[in-house]
């Protein structure tokens, strides 16, 4: 009998049925399962010891780092143009900053382009306007500086508002003055001067009877104004843009809220 048991160990051992090649691969061999899970044993704790190793410190940091700072794999393509047209825009606008401070390279012309600036902020058209008002003695002259001073505190409204929507800054650290804080004028998009200038110049082209040569100054009046405020750093490309844009909406609304004459003066009357 003992030497039997041998014996068909060795028989069993010779069988090729009884081979691994002819187990099935869901049920592995117990060999194969203890020298698998004896590896992921050692790997898991070589893991641990590696994370107890790390600077708890970076994996602080790893933990939270924030979403714009994490590399994007596949940004997608309006993402890649937005941010190149971004990207553009602010190197084109610093560029183009050339009275940004007394030490760029027009810097000895920054209080000419602030002194054209200050013929687009809107308390010396308000005033203005309203001195206009009171010595004004014709109905039709009434009406349209009524709608004029309408326009004017729209676009102080609608101006401050999306500023503060957006809150985007200036190209450089400029500090606004003491106008721009009486009209709310402190972010960059969109660059009230500009919405200003370009409301005001539709409103007298329509408005008023006036030569070809001035039709031609006030369009370029309004052009630079509003590319002077880039020119001292207040304001991107996009910003002067954009405030062009709001100016002809405005404008269409005014005309969209038209006051007559009967209204003006009853407003008039009340004041």
């Amino acid at each position: 009998m003992p030497a039997s048991q041998p014996r068909s160990r060795a028989r069993d051992r010779n069988n090729v049925l009884n081979r691994a090649e002819f187990l099935s691969l869901n049920q592995p061999l117990k060999g194969n399962q203890e020298s698998r899970s004896s590896s992921r044993k050692q790997s898991g704790q070589a893991g641990a010891a590696g994370a107890q190793n790390t600077n708890p410190k970076e994996r602080r940091q790893s933990q939270q780092l924030p979403e714009e700072d994490c590399m994007q794999l596949n940004p997608s393509f309006k993402g890649i143009a937005f941010n190149s047209l971004l990207a553009i825009d602010i190197c084109m606008s610093k560029r183009l900053g050339v009275c940004a401070n007394r030490a760029s390279s027009w810097g000895g012309a920054r209080s000419m382009i602030n002194l054209l600036g200050i013929t687009g902020h809107g308390i010396p058209w308000i005033a203005g306007t309203l001195i206009c008002l009171v010595k004004s003695s014709t109905l039709a002259g009434q009406e349209v500086l009524m709608n004029l001073l309408l326009a004017l505190l729209l676009d102080i409204m609608i101006v401050a508002g999306l500023q503060k929507l957006a809150k985007r800054k200036g190209p450089y650290d400029i500090t606004p003055g003491l106008l721009d804080y009486l009209t709310m004028d402190t972010y960059a998009f969109p660059a009230g001067h500009a919405s200003r200038v370009a409301m005001l110049s539709k409103f007298f082209l329509n408005h008023l009877v006036l030569a070809i040569p001035l039709r031609i100054l006030l369009v370029l009046w309004a052009l630079c104004v509003g590319f002077s405020r880039v020119m001292i750093g207040r304001h991107h490309i996009t910003d002067v843009l954009s405030g062009f844009m709001f100016g002809y909406l405005q404008f269409r609304l005014v005309e969209l809220i038209w006051m007559s004459s009967n209204t003006c003066q009853m407003l008039i009357s009340i004041w």
